[in-house]
């Protein structure tokens, strides 16, 4: 097989993957194969999905998901992948098959889940999510069946259905939170599901296991939950582990799960998912921080620079294009810095020239930037006020601007056709002209709640609801 990650950013709308059970070769930049598009910006540069939507429009199907979860899907071919929790009804119940009668395909499912919704009964996960605001969740007492999803991209049928593991969480999570928040990512040919303290899991596509490794429970600050994604690169998976007891950074082998070096970190609990880019030919792991931003040499997992930290509570992912990679941070604080990978080698604090410019107003607390051409666009805390910067220079372009009608943000800032797409918690997502002026082009509303972040690919913009997932395409 003929194999080029499609996670690598340098180069990767050339890249071609043969993916093992495809025909013909596969363009990566096509897909939408982890957490932040192709080249990890938000953006999909190929696609083409619908501007305006509405129950009866534009809608070409809308599947329903068992149990929760807040993890984004991933798009690869001809099919969806994606996470979920389902709460089991009764601790050490056998799994029988039977027929999903909404799929048609025969999958293997304990008792009726909680929290998953009923086919006779849409949207009724939605109506008991809590909402911001609310108490922290104490520690479950019931089991989960920690479940990867594979899905029909033309028609959102269920193809297979894989529960990894069965376990009561050791902690609990944050109302808005879920126990499975991760992403999930693929290079074509594996697919890596990665539930935190309940481990990470290599897939095939066709949803068996070929691998798992448990890394122990995560302390996460106050229980909020976990939430980091892997990374993948060439032959590699790197897994971030930023929690109130000792930190580390891990690298392991895509193929046998194997570990090839693990680096320790000070940091505490933080919810960034890592960034792996190519710079003069050397792959290197960016991993933001609220005491320091740091790069990895992939290969070894020695330190090639460092700088100075964000805010609290660490969550948006970098962002790299051009030879600038771009940390941002919104809690308690405002933190935005851009860093010139050909000029970063040590600490940065001291080195200074690789610091091109710094921002500190009205950056984003859980979203991630969208880095869209020369334009880096963001949000303020988790609030509908949305900036643009140029992304060259630092200089704001316009901003912030509200977003009227829209209440509080979670998902990610996603673009491709020369669109901006921000979806909201409260089933509002505004699509914006990408451009140097402010325009709103249309409010679109489902009755639902969006906090996973949108997937793109060709014509379709796939949602992921309280408890379905929606594929936005035109007849």
């Amino acid at each position: 097989m003929n194999y080029v990650c499609p996670l690598s950013v340098a180069g990767l709308a050339l890249a071609l993957v043969h993916a093992a059970h495809a025909a013909e070769p596969v363009d990566a930049s096509r897909q939408w194969p982890q957490f932040r598009g192709p080249s990890a910006t938000g953006v999909a540069p190929h696609a083409d999905p619908p501007t305006e939507w509405a129950d009866g429009k534009n809608i070409r199907w809308k599947t329903p998901i068992p149990g929760r979860g807040n993890a984004s899907p991933i798009v690869w071919n001809d099919r969806i992948y994606l996470l979920t929790a389902v709460k089991v009804e009764q601790a050490g119940a056998a799994a029988d098959p039977l027929e999903d009668s909404s799929s048609g395909t025969t999958i293997v499912r304990g008792p009726q889940a909680q929290d998953g919704p009923p086919a006779s009964q849409p949207g009724a996960e939605r109506a008991r999510r809590p909402r911001a605001g609310g108490p922290r969740a104490e520690k479950p007492t019931s089991p989960y069946r920690y479940t990867v999803l594979a899905l029909d991209r033309e028609n959102g049928r269920i193809i297979w259905e894989t529960a990894v593991r069965e376990k009561t969480p050791h902690a609990g999570t944050h109302p808005d939170s879920t126990f499975a928040s991760a992403s999930c990512v693929t290079d074509g040919e594996y697919l890596y599901a990665f539930f935190g303290s309940e481990g990470l899991y290599c897939l095939d596509l066709d949803g068996n296991v070929k691998w798992d490794v448990d890394f122990g429970d995560m302390k996460t600050r106050n229980s909020f939950g976990e939430g980091a994604s892997p990374a993948v690169f060439g032959d590699t998976v790197v897994i971030t582990w930023d929690h109130e007891e000792d930190d580390f950074i891990v690298a392991l082998d895509r193929r046998s799960g194997k570990e090839i070096w693990r680096q320790k970190r000070d940091e505490p609990t933080s919810w960034s998912t890592p960034l792996i880019v190519s710079a003069g030919g050397k792959p290197q792991v960016i991993t933001p921080g609220a005491k320091r931003c740091r790069s990895y040499d992939l290969a070894t997992g020695e330190v090639i620079w460092e700088c100075g930290g964000l805010t609290e509570n660490v969550i948006p992912t970098p962002v790299y294009a051009d030879g600038l990679v771009y940390f941002i941070s919104g809690f308690r604080g405002a933190a935005l810095k851009a860093i010139r990978l050909a000029d970063a080698r040590g600490n940065l604090d001291e080195n200074k020239s690789a610091v091109v410019w710094t921002y500190d107003k009205n950056t984003p607390y859980v979203p991630s930037p969208l880095l869209y051409d020369d334009k880096l666009y963001f949000l303020d805390n988790n609030r509908a006020l949305v900036t643009c910067l140029n992304a060259r220079t630092g200089e704001k372009l316009w901003g912030p601007e509200r977003l009227e009608g829209m209440q509080n943000i979670y998902a990610s800032i996603v673009g491709a056709a020369g669109r901006v797409y921000i979806a909201a918690r409260d089933g509002k997502v505004a699509v914006l002209k990408h451009g140097a002026s402010f325009e709103i082009l249309a409010m679109n509303s489902l009755d639902d709640s969006f906090d996973a972040t949108p997937a793109i690919a060709g014509k379709e913009l796939y949602l992921r609801g309280g408890g379905h997932l929606y594929c936005i395409a035109a007849p």
